[in-house]
């Protein structure tokens, strides 16, 4: 038996929280304005982060008031890490202090895929889940087997491998769901059509803003231009994400593609961003959704140029800046609103599985033995446990946050 509390990442995408006896699995928050955050209230023995981004473990030094131990692959380590401390200094109302934050590096205990460990009387195994380096799936056994996917991909990428899907048996499932209903388009095909989007901009004269996550999206983005002679401009947090990820190289699919994509991008130097702009080129630059960084910056002195591009190359959270961009062709630059008069184009070049791919984990589950599913993380969770139930035959839900189950 087990009990299950849902703390955030409900119906939702953002704030990832789940609860497992007295080990919690993930504590995110969500960027939206003003930020949300988990249900709190809990004392966690144990907390698993299944990788390092901000929506799996951005409110984690939260839960230092425990001190528990914290579980992570070394790549989730290190990009966690980053990601938290620029986090703290951009956010006006942080949800942990500079001390917790100190106690979260301590508390941490580096885990390798595949290496068993033991939390609260279960044992515990992380499985490659192909979304960025270093993500886990979480397989949890004790007098039930349950599998956490975390954000997963099966689909081989530039710069990772698909997702493990050799765990052992399990009993219960909770899923992510954020592409439940969606199809990603052929990666060949994206890929073409994006770099030929970013030639042909910049061959007319102007420049290509290419807004990328700086965990994971960013050097993928990078290693697409190298592998087509396209040399960009690379700035903000995903230049130094680069160089932590080359010292992980076993958690990439190939180190020595993505050290040649990095060496072969030009840095922009913080200070030093008019330089880029003195004659046409691609720039891959943070944010991914055009919520602050240098994205900003150079959307600012180019919104009226009709010759230049902005390409957006992931998911845009509903009234974000990007939202925004595609929906009304508007931009707010922090003190104005503008209308762009540049292009603003979208390439789906996702980390997370696709409708398919998201079925095929649930038909993988079940035949290992799973009988009931959770489906989480996502806008799409009553549908997608609807679909299980239909088509697989196992129980399936779609819990609320701050409900509890027993199984």
């Amino acid at each position: 038996m087990a009990v299950l509390q849902f703390l955030g990442g409900c119906r939702e995408v953002g704030r990832s929280a789940i609860m497992v006896d007295s080990v919690i699995l993930d504590y995110g928050m969500k960027p939206s304005h003003p930020p949300e955050f988990p249900l709190d209230g809990v004392s966690p023995s144990e907390v698993i982060i299944s990788h390092g981004h901000l929506d799996h473990v951005g409110a984690a030094p939260d839960l230092m008031d425990f001190n528990p131990p914290v579980y992570m692959t070394p790549p989730t380590r290190d990009l966690s890490t980053v990601l938290l401390k620029d986090s703290m200094n951009i956010m006006e109302h942080p949800p942990y202090t500079r001390r917790e934050f100190r106690q979260f590096e301590s508390n941490v205990v580096e885990v390798d895929y595949c290496e068993p460990f033991y939390v609260d009387g279960w044992e515990v195994t992380m499985y490659n889940a192909g979304h960025i380096p270093g993500s886990a799936m979480v397989h949890m056994s004790k007098d039930t087997n349950l599998l956490y996917t975390g954000d997963l991909k099966l689909e081989e990428m530039r710069l990772l491998e698909p997702a493990d899907m050799k765990f052992p048996e399990v009993d219960a499932l909770i899923v992510e769901s954020t592409y439940f209903g969606v199809e990603h388009p052929d990666r060949k095909k994206l890929e073409k059509a994006f770099v030929e989007s970013v030639v042909s901009t910049v061959e007319n004269g102007g420049h290509a803003i290419i807004p990328a996550f700086a965990v994971g999206r960013t050097q993928e983005v990078l290693m697409i231009l190298e592998r087509h002679g396209v040399t960009p401009y690379v700035d903000g947090m995903g230049r130094e994400v680069g160089e932590i990820l080359e010292r992980h190289p076993k958690y990439v699919r190939s180190a020595r593609q993505l050290r040649r994509a990095i060496k072969k991008a030009i840095p922009v130097e913080r200070g030093r961003r008019e330089e880029a702009l003195t004659e046409p080129a691609a720039i891959v630059t943070t944010a991914g959704m055009l919520n602050g960084g240098p994205a900003l910056f150079y959307i600012s002195r180019l919104y009226n140029d009709e010759k230049s591009r902005i390409l957006l190359t992931g998911y845009q959270v509903e009234g974000t800046n990007g939202d925004m961009a595609l929906k009304t062709g508007m931009l707010n630059l922090g003190m104005r609103a503008v209308k762009l008069r540049m292009g603003v184009e979208q390439y789906d070049f996702s980390a997370h599985a696709d409708d398919a791919q998201l079925k095929n984990v649930v038909e993988r589950a079940a035949n290992k033995g799973a009988e009931i599913a959770f489906t989480v993380h996502g806008e799409k969770t009553e549908e997608f446990a609807e679909w299980i139930k239909d088509n697989i035959g196992i129980d399936a839900y779609a819990p609320k946050n701050g409900e509890v189950y027993v199984i």
